[in-house]
């Protein structure tokens, strides 16, 4: 299903203005280059993260919105832990939050830990008794693995997994980083398979690699793709001097194709150091990704930043995809910015690299994480640490409309449903109608502008109603487009409901 406004290029308004005359509210209806096909979308939740649902936009923009109260929320500053503490993954079962994490002090000596949360804030490190670090099991490692010199606890990374035919003993799932000899004077990177019951107890899956084509040596993310079927895995690829992302699949979480690197469309090219890609837990046939963005000394060179023992720059952006293959970079700018705190900016070795996992901190917001002051200078000894910030449930991006007003136009929508809800929220002096249209842009009578009255307010699920009602099961099952006009306000997602 396509509309024209739906790429993931960097411009997606020139495609618009080049296939469609705008027309406001009132006015004749849209002339189309060719009538767009629509999108069956039935009840699910819609992010507006990208263009893929919008065919036009007179006075609105696509907004980012950062992560908000930043929060502290946990220190790696156990003896096992350390400045090499890295690559944090957050899930949440059940009630209860689990964060599994590298903790060491170098990279000899690395090792799996688990810390866990009722709510999210507070972290508790279990006494397992599993392995012994300096003489006492008393600690929350959980894994590390036989090779000293590059341990399988470089970038444990587990996740829960969600086919519906995964057996019981192997409900956790995990990838890790080890090195093998291709040659007998040299090692290559592969990647390895875990599996346990309970995410606490692991066992390597079999003694051969899962993955043997790649770099591993970051953040691997892997999960049951339920839109595809399957198993997916997602680690770093070199491309042209960079540092991307590919992507292979699997039936059964031991055959794996061959990696095939990401489609970044046009946008320049630059380092992901890690890519932090998911499904969004609301709507999991969107992909949101997050990776850390490296910038190499030897590309940022400014005054006093050369004297900086450092690798170079971070910072951590937001990518989306349909598909999982093609990734929308609407946004080249920050997600996460370095901040006031200068060991940020050059002082450690990597900085804002977010972890993998978002979860939910209460019924309107959601929880984002990050990890500061990785360091692998041994003469700094910088002592990681967790940061929390929040976005609105669902409000990574919305379609903004400033004080002066604005109109944003859906392609053509199948939906199934009988209300109409909104995630959306307005200033005091903010307003926001909704009139549906026929494909062809004509105003459904009982539907138009003037049949609905002007709303205000913040709300995650607002549902719209005209003056007839808010029922619009009639107009299910047929292709309709839906107009915002907005003022000073922001539209985040939409879902039709039962």
């Amino acid at each position: 299903m396509v509309c024209m406004m739906r790429q993931w290029r960097m411009n997606p308004l020139v495609a618009f203005v080049s296939l469609a005359v705008w027309a406001p509210v009132g006015a004749a209806p849209v002339v189309w280059g060719a009538t767009p096909e629509a999108m069956d979308i039935g009840s699910r939740l819609e992010l507006f993260v990208d263009h893929h649902l919008i065919v036009g936009m007179e006075g609105t923009q696509l907004r980012l919105h950062n992560p908000q109260c930043n929060q502290l929320v946990f220190t790696f500053d156990q003896p096992w832990e350390g400045p090499q503490s890295a690559y944090v993954s957050i899930l949440k079962d059940g009630d209860e939050f689990r964060m599994y994490y590298r903790g060491g002090g170098d990279l000899v000596r690395e090792h799996t830990c688990l810390a866990v949360s009722k709510d999210a804030t507070h972290w508790m490190r279990p006494r397992f008794g599993l392995i012994e670090f300096e003489g006492s099991k008393a600690n929350n490692i959980i894994w590390t693995g036989p090779d000293k010199a590059y341990s399988e606890s470089h970038n444990f990374s587990p996740f829960i997994d969600t086919n519906p035919a995964c057996k019981p003993s192997e409900r956790y799932k995990a990838v890790s980083v080890t090195r093998v000899f291709s040659k007998p004077d040299e090692r290559k990177n592969v990647l390895i398979g875990f599996t346990s019951p309970d995410g606490i107890r692991w066992k390597r899956v079999r003694e051969k690699p899962l993955i043997t084509e790649g770099g591993f040596d970051s953040h691997n993310t892997m999960f049951w793709d339920e839109r595809l079927g399957k198993y997916v895995c997602y680690s770093r690829m070199g491309q042209k001097g960079k540092r991307s992302v590919s992507r292979c699949l699997s039936d059964d979480f031991l055959n794996w194709t061959k990696p095939v690197l990401l489609d970044f469309g046009d946008t320049e090219p630059e380092h992901f150091y890690t890519n932090g890609i998911v499904p969004y837990f609301r709507a999991p046939h969107l992909y949101l990704g997050f990776p850390m963005r490296f910038v190499p000394s030897s590309e940022r060179k400014t005054v006093g930043f050369e004297q900086r023992e450092t690798d170079g720059l971070s910072d951590a952006v937001l990518i989306s995809s349909r598909d999982g293959m093609r990734w929308d970079r609407t946004f080249m700018e920050a997600f996460i910015r370095p901040g006031l705190d200068p060991l940020n900016w050059g002082g450690a070795h990597s900085n804002q690299t977010p972890t993998w996992g978002i979860v939910p901190a209460d019924e309107h917001r959601i929880a984002v994480y990050w990890l500061e002051h990785e360091d692998n200078y041994p003469n700094r000894r910088q002592i990681p640490r967790l940061r929390r910030g929040f976005v609105r449930t669902d409000g990574f991006v919305s379609v903004n409309a400033p004080y002066t007003g604005g109109e944003m136009v859906t392609c053509p929508l199948v939906f199934a449903g009988k209300k109409l809800a909104l995630n959306m929220s307005t200033s005091a002096v903010g307003s926001a109608r909704v009139q549906i249209e026929d494909a062809a842009g004509r105003p459904i009578p009982g539907f138009s502008i003037n049949d609905c009255p002007a709303f205000w307010g913040d709300e995650i699920e607002r549902v719209v109603a005209w003056k007839g009602g808010h029922d619009v099961s009639r107009l299910a099952g047929r292709p309709v487009r839906l107009r915002f006009v907005m003022k000073d306000a922001d539209l985040y997602a939409i879902r039709f409901q039962p």
